[in-house]
């Protein structure tokens, strides 16, 4: 059909259009046949932490949030932010997000370790270049049916409301709405401060708890901690999985994948299927 379209441009530029779709189609169902973890097809739970730093690191772990938020965009995947601690001048501390699709975690699993950006410093009156860090750990969201069966008991947690913070630490909701949980016996805490009621927070924060008490369970068993976390078993300073330079040159380099972009503003834009396809296929292997 493509042949015989050469002479009809109309028809030609049809079929090319449906070709790329095919090609694009046909990408998607050969990544997803690769999906073959226990835990591939749930949502993902991607948390995200600034390194040593201060300002600087802040700010890239702000950066790494816009950038996993811009790719579940792009894909029309679901997003809800389930708790951010904000910087005092700028950038987060740590921030939680949920991303609601079928399997986003099978997707994400990979982007688990310490990744490291290079740049000039925005905040240095020298314009000094800088090295920053960032810790991206994602976990499948796991449900409530198997964290019941997980027996975790009312006595064991321990339930704290604060009000909603926003940049700064300054408070922004003038009741108590958001919620933190304890679980003692583990000493996991989780909290939540995004929706607008307590009861709302503490039934988003459960979940979390859940697939945090699950991790913490599954990581005791050597067999089944691979599973859950990937082939990534530590995320420790130093040892990044990949690097994000902006000076003196441009380029984002997978360190255990090998792949490149020489792009690093489209990267840090959410578009992230190069690497995360890389990903998904060394996993398979």
């Amino acid at each position: 059909m493509y042949e015989l379209g050469q002479e009809d441009k109309e028809l030609h530029k049809e079929i090319e259009k449906k070709l790329e779709n095919l090609e694009k189609d046909f990408k998607d169902v050969e990544i997803k046949v690769l999906f073959s973890g226990k835990y591939d097809n749930r949502n993902a739970i991607v948390s995200i932490y600034s390194g040593a730093g201060g300002t600087e690191a802040q700010d890239w772990a702000n950066m790494l949030l816009r950038m996993y938020s811009r790719y579940a965009e792009n894909h029309k995947f679901k997003t809800r932010l389930i708790d951010i601690g904000y910087g005092q001048e700028t950038g987060i501390k740590n921030a939680v997000l949920e991303i609601d699709a079928s399997f986003a975690y099978g997707y994400l699993k990979g982007e688990n370790g310490v990744h490291r950006l290079v740049r000039l410093s925005p905040f240095n009156a020298d314009n000094l270049r800088h090295t920053s860090f960032a810790l991206v750990e994602v976990l499948p969201e796991i449900s409530e049916d198997i964290g019941k069966e997980m027996e975790i008991k009312p006595d064991d947690l321990k339930i704290d409301t604060f009000r909603s913070s926003g940049p700064g630490g300054q408070n922004v909701n003038m009741r108590s709405t958001a919620v933190r949980i304890t679980h003692l016996p583990t000493n996991v805490v989780v909290s939540c401060q995004s929706e607008r009621s307590q009861a709302q927070n503490r039934e988003r924060a459960m979940k979390v708890l859940y697939t945090r008490v699950y991790q913490k369970k599954l990581q005791e068993k050597k067999k089944e901690k691979s599973e859950i976390r990937g082939e990534l078993l530590s995320a420790e300073w130093g040892s990044q999985i990949r690097s994000y330079v902006l000076h003196p040159y441009k380029m984002v380099k997978d360190h255990r994948t090998e792949c490149e972009s020489f792009d690093p503003e489209a990267v840090l834009d959410g578009k992230l299927d190069e690497f995360i396809e890389s990903e998904i296929k060394l996993l398979k292997s």
